[in-house]
């Protein structure tokens, strides 16, 4: 039988039928999200559209439009013909003017038939598409950024967290860490914001752990580190994150703002935010699409599931996900260099052999996915408080991603998950990424583990655990007719999270398209 030219030897015959198991898994679930839409697709439709703002209680106009439009007509035939209808027959002229007349319920909203449906669909896809052109060109800009100021010099792109509360206080923060050498900013979110049926709206200067991601804000920071990269001869990446009951209105702001990645896991929130699995898959394949078109690298959350189960005994069920994940972003149109698929540095350090390990299932995912740019998350799990334990962990994580040639690389701090990092704490952190990679930045080179030896084998163990898992979610029989793999994650298969497809937040907000439905922006996003 061939084998495959790689560090692994992996045999290219089983990572085909790898890839085929994930696809067989997952057709169904792309299937089902097909059928439903979404409240919160819906009104990324409209904000595509150009309806922005708030009402005085801090209520954004789409949510009060698609409240309306939902009680009038119902979810399942879509905003856009009932919304579009109401224009054309004079009950607003601007979509401002029309969400602020619905929620004083002076306009009322109907399934328009026949010629008025066409002139609806006319009508919306117009200005639907306005919004979608304003993607492109903020993709071109970026584009255009890159060429004239010049990129990081080498992957892995340095990665780092800013999150204050506060966007004025993220801003200096943010700028400081550029200049100091990361190449990517993530402004983290605010704690429950994922939980949230609404954007908030505006620049805000409160936040729980993190920063609200707002229109205003992801301006606010773009602008911020446009100005960086001048200064430094280098684009500056901005990162947030497109997850939670508000994904595909997120990804819309992320691509209308001209962010570079954004967080977005097919599962994370399912299992770590207990959102209703329909409503996630079918939030996540329209984000997906709008970060395809936007040219955004999308961060899967992988790494979360070796925080819950053990980082050896689970490995292979963060392949499985990485090969989910795969299927899910390219059917919805993502590209390789796209794909910052996640993994992580959590093995206890306790465990005999724990670096070889980690090299193992580094060097897995590496060859797995030659050209995606890789997340390689650094350990938290294990951190004890012992700064300078923390601290060696660290520089192990960043030899790590050295060795495996990953792609973005996640700045380690050596109280993370104890204390909320001090300031110099991540000066520390960025010198000792700084010392790696300097160092050791091309090692991944020269090394080449024994082809029978410890890190290969284990490394084939881990691809056949794999197999036997997708194997099983694929042949499992499901009695109410769901797709096997929502099956699976109802039975805690990743993560040791169970979430049953009738449960979890935001279920009421889905509904199965009728065959009246129609929507402008999945029909211009997925024409070929």
């Amino acid at each position: 039988m061939p084998r495959a030219r790689g560090k692994l030897d992996l045999d290219p015959a089983t990572v085909r039928h790898a890839r085929s198991l994930a696809r067989k898994a997952g057709r169904p679930i792309v299937t089902m999200a097909k059928k439903h839409t979404t409240v919160a697709v819906e009104r990324a439709t409209l904000r595509l559209a150009g309806l922005e703002g708030a009402d005085t209680e801090g209520t954004p106009w789409v949510n009060r439009l698609m409240d309306v439009v939902r009680a009038d007509t119902g979810l399942e035939h879509g905003v856009a013909l009932p919304v579009w209808d109401a224009l054309l027959r004079g009950e607003a002229d601007d979509l401002a003017t029309l969400a602020q007349k619905a929620s004083a319920g002076s306009v009322t909203f109907r399934l328009p038939e026949g010629k008025d449906a066409e002139r609806a669909r006319r009508a919306s896809r117009r200005q639907v598409g306005q919004g979608i052109r304003r993607i492109d060109a903020r993709r071109a800009e970026r584009e255009r950024l890159v060429r004239r100021i010049g990129d990081a010099p080498r992957q892995p792109w340095i990665y780092l967290i800013v999150a204050t509360g506060d966007i004025y206080e993220d801003i200096p923060q943010a700028q400081a860490a550029a200049r100091e050498g990361a190449d990517v900013i993530a402004v983290i979110r605010s704690t429950g914001q994922s939980l949230l049926d609404f954007v908030p709206e505006g620049a805000t200067r409160e936040g729980f752990a993190g920063t609200y991601a707002t229109q205003e804000n992801f301006r606010l920071m773009r602008a911020a580190l446009d100005e960086t990269s001048r200064e430094l001869g280098r684009y500056v990446r901005l990162t947030n994150y497109a997850s939670g009951l508000c994904m595909p209105e997120i990804a819309t702001l992320a691509g209308l703002e001209r962010l570079d990645m954004m967080l977005n896991d097919s599962m994370y929130g399912i299992l770590f935010r207990d959102i209703n699995p329909v409503r996630t898959f079918v939030d996540q394949r329209f984000s997906r699409q709008v970060h395809a078109r936007a040219g955004i690298i999308i961060n899967t959350g992988e790494d979360n599931y070796l925080t819950t189960a053990d980082a050896v005994e689970a490995a292979h069920t963060v392949t499985t996900s990485q090969l989910l994940n795969e299927y899910f972003a390219k059917e919805a149109g993502l590209e390789d260099w796209q794909l910052g698929l996640g993994h992580a540095f959590e093995i206890d350090p306790d465990v005999p052999d724990s670096f070889r390990l980690e090299l193992a299932h580094a060097l897995l995912a590496r060859e797995l996915f030659p050209d995606a740019p890789l997340k390689w998350m650094p350990p938290t799990r294990h951190m004890t408080g012992d700064v300078f334990r923390g601290y060696l962990l660290d520089g192990f994580f960043n030899l790590v991603g050295a060795l495996t040639g990953q792609g973005i690389l996640l700045v380690g701090m050596m109280t993370e998950a104890v204390v909320t990092p001090w300031l110099s704490d991540r000066d520390l952190a960025l010198q000792n990424v700084r010392y790696v990679m300097n160092a050791a930045g091309n090692l991944h080179e020269d090394f080449h583990p024994a082809p029978d030896g410890f890190i290969a084998e284990r490394a084939r163990q881990v691809l056949a655990e794999t197999i036997e898992l997708l194997d099983a979610i694929v042949h499992d029989s499901d009695e109410q007719g769901d797709p096997p793999l929502l099956a699976a994650i109802a039975d805690g298969t990743f993560g040791l999270m169970k979430r049953p497809p009738g449960g979890g937040k935001g279920l009421d907000g889905v509904a199965r398209k009728s065959s009246a439905y129609y929507n402008p922006a999945t029909e211009i996003l997925e024409a070929p």
